[in-house]
C-alpha cells in the first residue's frame, strides 16, 4: 500500500486534534470540531484551510501566455495582467482532463494551480503539448504550500500580516512578501465568500498558519470545504467533471471561448452538443449522496447525483445531478432515490446559498 503524502502542516493538524483521512493520495484533515461550526465560521467570520496538496505549475518565457491560452478553453490572452482565470483543460476530443485556475502574474510568468489528484496526469498532458512554444514549463508543486483564508473577515485578518496588500479585485493575483518570504496572494477560493489563497514556501506558510491560529482564525477541514462549495454551486473534478464528459455537459459552456484562434479540443467542441445537463436540486427531506439515482415523476431513472449533502445554511438536502438531456422531464418534476424510496426534489435555478465574495 502506498504511503500517504503529508503537507507541511500535517503535525499542526494532528496537534489540533483534526480527524485525518486519505484524500487524493494525501493524509488530510476532514474536520476539527464540527462541520457546522467550520461552515458557519467561513460564512460569518473567517476560516482557514490547508490546501497544500494542490499542484503548482509555472510557465515562464516569451510565449508563457500563448502556451497557457492554447492549453485551456477559456481566454487567457485577453485577460489583463494580474488576473486569475478559471478554465477546464480538455483533450482533443473535448473531454475534460481537469479544471484549474491560470494566474497571470506578470508578462512572461504564469502560474497554473491544478487539483491534487491530477498533478502528474495534468503535467504530463500539458508537457506533451509544449513543443513549439518559447517558454519553460515546470512543476513546482513540491516547493509550495497553500492556504485558503476564507470569509467576510479575510481581508482584515490578512492585511496586518502583509502591510502593502491592496484591496485587490475578486479573481486577481498579487505578488508580495510575508516577512522575508515571497508569497503569491490570489483573491480566489472555493467557498463563495471573500477570501484569499496564499502560495508560499513551506516555512512561510507554517509561520502564517501559526499567526492565524494566534488570531483565533477557525481551522477548517475538507468536509466543511465540500459543503461550502456545494452550497454556492461550484463544481468538483471527479464529481461534476470527469474524463468522459465535456464542459458543455457540466454546465461550463461559458468557459469555452470558441472565438479563440486555437486551443486543444477546439474542433471537437465546435461540433459537440451536450449529452447531459447539470441541475441543482433541493430536498426538504432526505440527504442526497453521490451516485444516488435521480428519477422523473413516473419513477424512470434519468440521471445520478454527482455531489450531495445537507446544507448547513438552508438546513435542506442539496445536490448537483447529471441528467440525460433526452430524458429531462418537461414538467421539471424530480425525485432522488434514497435507499429504494423516492424523495421529492425541487429544481433550483440559482445557487443554494449566495456567497459574499467581492
Amino acid at each position: 500500500m502506498t504511503e500517504l503524502l503529508k503537507t507541511s502542516l500535517h503535525n499542526e493538524h494532528v496537534k489540533l486534534g483534526a480527524k485525518m483521512v486519505p484524500f487524493g493520495g494525501w493524509d488530510m484533515p476532514v474536520q476539527y470540531t464540527s462541520v457546522k461550526d467550520e461552515v458557519l465560521a467561513v460564512r460569518q467570520k473567517v476560516g482557514v484551510f490547508d490546501v497544500s496538496h494542490m499542484g503548482e505549475f509555472f510557465i515562464e518565457g516569451v510565449d508563457a501566455e500563448k502556451f497557457a491560452d492554447y492549453l485551456v478553453t477559456n481566454d487567457i490572452l485577453s485577460a489583463p495582467q494580474g488576473k486569475a482565470i478559471y478554465s477546464p483543460l480538455c483533450r482533443e476530443n473535448g473531454t475534460v482532463v481537469d479544471d484549474l485556475i491560470v494566474y497571470k502574474l506578470h508578462p512572461g510568468r504564469v502560474l497554473v494551480c491544478v487539483n491534487a489528484s491530477n498533478i502528474d496526469k495534468d503535467f504530463e498532458w500539458m508537457n506533451s503539448h509544449h513543443k513549439g512554444f518559447d517558454c519553460v514549463f515546470t512543476d513546482k508543486s513540491g516547493a509550495f504550500s497553500l492556504l485558503a483564508l476564507q470569509g467576510p473577515e479575510a481581508f482584515s485578518t490578512l492585511k496586518p500580516l502583509l502591510k502593502d496588500l491592496p484591496d485587490i479585485e475578486y479573481y486577481s493575483v498579487y505578488e508580495t512578501s510575508f516577512g522575508n518570504h515571497p508569497v503569491i496572494i490570489a483573491r480566489t477560493g472555493y467557498t463563495g465568500e471573500d477570501g484569499f489563497e496564499i502560495f508560499g514556501s513551506h516555512i512561510a506558510i507554517k509561520e502564517m498558519w501559526q499567526m492565524f491560529m494566534e488570531k483565533k482564525v477557525t481551522p477548517c477541514g475538507l468536509a466543511a470545504r465540500d459543503v461550502l462549495r456545494l452550497e454556492v454551486c461550484y463544481p468538483l473534478y471527479g464529481h461534476e467533471l470527469n474524463d468522459e464528459i465535456n464542459p458543455f455537459d457540466a454546465g461550463l459552456g461559458w468557459t469555452v471561448k470558441l472565438t479563440k484562434t486555437n486551443f486543444i479540443g477546439k474542433s471537437a467542441l465546435e461540433s459537440k452538443k451536450a449529452k447531459y445537463k447539470t441541475v441543482k436540486l433541493t430536498l426538504d427531506k432526505g440527504i442526497p449522496r453521490e451516485n444516488y439515482p435521480v428519477l422523473d415523476g413516473q419513477g424512470t431513472v434519468i440521471g445520478t447525483v454527482t455531489s450531495g449533502t445537507m446544507s448547513v445554511i438552508t438546513g435542506k438536502g442539496i445536490a448537483f445531478a447529471r441528467i440525460e438531456i433526452e430524458k429531462a422531464p418537461k414538467d421539471e418534476v424530480f425525485n432522488v432515490d434514497i435507499r429504494q424510496k423516492a424523495y421529492p426534489a425541487q429544481l433550483t435555478k440559482k445557487p443554494f446559498v449566495t456567497g459574499g465574495h467581492k
